[in-house]
């Protein structure tokens, strides 16, 4: 049984620091974070400031909506694009962003699936958490 399985809190706060936190370790993230649509933090794993910054660029890495924006916001979104990943989570009927940043670029086809399939588990757990609280 995984450490994972061992940590478990009937808190919604700690229950996805421990998710993060476990995605994190086994995908070898920088950061982890889940966002709400505005950009503001709901929980995260990884360094304070860097949840921080994942958490508000998050909102347009998701939209694509960088060619909008000022030339200092649009080269710091352009630069981040090619460092995170963003994905929308459905919990009860809305959104919430679960942005990650890997510690080195992933290029091999096998890391690339492993991580994809980390963050693939993460969204289900960040989903099942919240789908909890939310009813």
């Amino acid at each position: 049984m995984d450490d994972r399985r061992l940590r478990r809190s009937s808190d919604p706060l700690v229950a996805l620091h421990y998710q993060l936190s476990s995605t994190r370790a086994r995908g070898d993230l920088d950061a982890i974070v889940v966002a709400d649509p505005s950009g503001v933090v709901v929980a995260g794993a990884g360094s304070w400031p860097v949840c921080e910054e994942l958490a508000a660029y998050a909102p347009l890495l998701a939209d694509g909506e960088w060619a909008q924006m000022s030339s200092p916001v649009s080269s710091r979104v352009e630069a981040l694009r090619h460092e995170v990943d963003v994905r929308a989570v459905a919990v009860g009927g809305q959104e919430v962003l679960l942005c990650t940043r890997q510690k080195r670029r992933v290029e091999a086809i096998e890391a690339i699936e492993a991580s994809n399939r980390d963050l693939d588990e993460a969204a289900r757990g960040v989903s099942r958490i919240l789908t909890t609280v939310a009813a």
